[in-house]
C-alpha cells in the first residue's frame, strides 16, 4: 500500500537547508573557559603594580604635634584630592593596558574572554587599593607623632576618600576591550539567503497572467 504524497504548492517555503555538523553546539568551548581564567588571574596580579605605584606617586598629607594632638600642617592642601585623582589616572592607564593586552593575546571577544577581564579588573582595583595602604606611612597616628617628635611634620597614612574610583579599571578595560573587538575582529559570513521565499505572498509574474480568450473568427 502506498502512501499519497501532496505536492508542494508554489508558494510553499522551501525546505531548509541542512545544518553543518557541530553548528548547533554552544559557542563556548573549553579553551575560551580557560583564556577568560588566564585573563583574570593575570590582571589580577596587575593589582599590586598599582599599589605600588600609588604608594610611589600619590601626593604625601603631612600632620604635626604639639604633644598633645595631631594637626594638619597644612590645612588648605589639596593632596589628598590629589592622592584619589593619582589613583584614578593610574588605574585608568592600567585598565587601558589590560584591554589592549588581552585583545593582541586573543584577537576575538567572547563571554568568558570579557567576564575575565572584568573580574580581574574589579579584584586588580581592590588588591592595588588595600597594597598601597600597606605601602604607604603608617596608619597609627600616635605612633607616629611619637616616633616624629613634637612640632615635625610626619606623612599622614594614605587615604581614598573617592571609592568610585575602584571602577575606573575595570570599565575602562571592559570598554575599550569591546571596542577594540567591534573595530578590528574579522566578523562573521552572513548565512547564505534562501532564494524562492521572501515570507511575503507576492503576485505571479506578468507573463504567468492567464491570457485573454480569442474572439471567435467569421
Amino acid at each position: 500500500m502506498t502512501e499519497a504524497v501532496t505536492p508542494q504548492s508554489p508558494l510553499d517555503p522551501p525546505p531548509l537547508p541542512p545544518e553543518k555538523p557541530g553548528a548547533a553546539s554552544g559557542a563556548i568551548t573549553p579553551e575560551d573557559i580557560r583564556d577568560g581564567a588566564v585573563v583574570a588571574l593575570l590582571v589580577g596580579a596587575a593589582g599590586l603594580l598599582l599599589g605600588l605605584l600609588w604608594a610611589w606617586l600619590a601626593p604625601r598629607v603631612q600632620y604635626v604635634s604639639n604633644g598633645e594632638a595631631v594637626f594638619l600642617r597644612n590645612s588648605e592642601s589639596e593632596a589628598r584630592i590629589a592622592s584619589d585623582g593619582t589613583f584614578f589616572l593610574l588605574s585608568l592607564g592600567l585598565g587601558a593596558l589590560s584591554a589592549v593586552g588581552t585583545f593582541l593575546w586573543r584577537r576575538a571577544g567572547g563571554v568568558p574572554l570579557v567576564i575575565g577581564l572584568g573580574a580581574g579588573s574589579v579584584f586588580a582595583a581592590l588588591v592595588g587599593w588595600r597594597f598601597g595602604l600597606w605601602l604607604g606611612p603608617s596608619s597609627d597616628l600616635v605612633a607616629a607623632a611619637n616616633r616624629a617628635g613634637k612640632g615635625v611634620p610626619f606623612d599622614a597614612p594614605l587615604e581614598l576618600l573617592a571609592h568610585g574610583a575602584l571602577l575606573a579599571w575595570p570599565m575602562t578595560a571592559v570598554l575599550l576591550h569591546l571596542a577594540l573587538t567591534a573595530l578590528w575582529t574579522p566578523r562573521d559570513p552572513d548565512p547564505a539567503p534562501v532564494y524562492g521565499w521572501t515570507g511575503y505572498y507576492q503576485a505571479p509574474p506578468a507573463d504567468s497572467a492567464p491570457s485573454a480568450p480569442e474572439a471567435p473568427r467569421a
